[in-house]
């Protein structure tokens, strides 16, 4: 490929490396007005913002995501730490997900463990599911590679348009693996909506 592909790629490992998550730490204890969970939001996650005008997170967002069972309501227009942990959640979601899937998905989590003082916290899940972000990141980085090099192996005998085709190839073989996992995930959504139905008068009620 071109040295500015190559460049391209670079680049990419870059920003691969430099994503991290937002440390439980990090998060305010004190409960957030809506303004200031949607600073925080856009001051931890401006990182992943693909161009610079992007909004991480919007009033009419987070009432959207409350609205469709997403969320849980806040107390007295305050959201507390177990809020955003789900925010954060939601947000690295609602690019794969339909919001349906979502709050399929999160359904037995905001219902048993969403301000449980008693057993396993929202925190201690969040916790543990990031916990693997390094061994990811680094599986991540080797496919890219794989698939990156593989590529350039593809229309090596094209005269025209050679650096164009392999990196078409190259984007169709990363969007091919997307699409794979997207159907895995939503085939594991549906088994999760027949195990763990949403209950939607309980949360009426509370």
């Amino acid at each position: 490929m071109s040295v500015n592909t190559e460049s391209i790629i670079h680049n990419i490992m870059e920003r691969i490396s430099g994503i991290g998550y937002v440390k439980p730490e990090d998060i305010p204890n004190i409960d957030l007005y809506m303004d200031q969970v949607t600073t925080f939001m856009e001051a931890q996650l401006a990182h992943s913002k693909r161009y610079k005008d992007d909004k991480i997170l919007t009033k009419t967002m987070i009432n959207n995501y409350a609205k469709n069972n997403l969320l849980p309501s806040p107390e007295k227009k305050r959201y507390s730490k177990e809020h955003l942990l789900v925010l954060i959640f939601i947000y690295y979601f609602k690019n794969m997900l339909s919001f349906h899937d979502i709050e399929a998905l999160f359904a037995p989590i905001t219902e048993g463990h969403f301000m449980d003082a008693s057993g396993l916290s929202l925190q201690d899940i969040y916790e543990e599911v990031f916990s693997m972000e390094y061994e990811q990141m680094k599986r991540l980085k080797e496919d890219l590679l794989r698939k990156f090099h593989a590529s350039e192996e593809s229309f090596t005998d094209q005269k025209e348009d050679k650096d164009y085709l392999q990196l078409f190839t190259f984007i169709c073989a990363l969007g091919f693996d997307v699409f794979l996992k997207k159907q895995a995930m939503e085939m594991l959504i549906d088994q999760i909506r027949e195990d763990y139905p949403v209950d939607h008068n309980k949360k009426k009620k509370s």
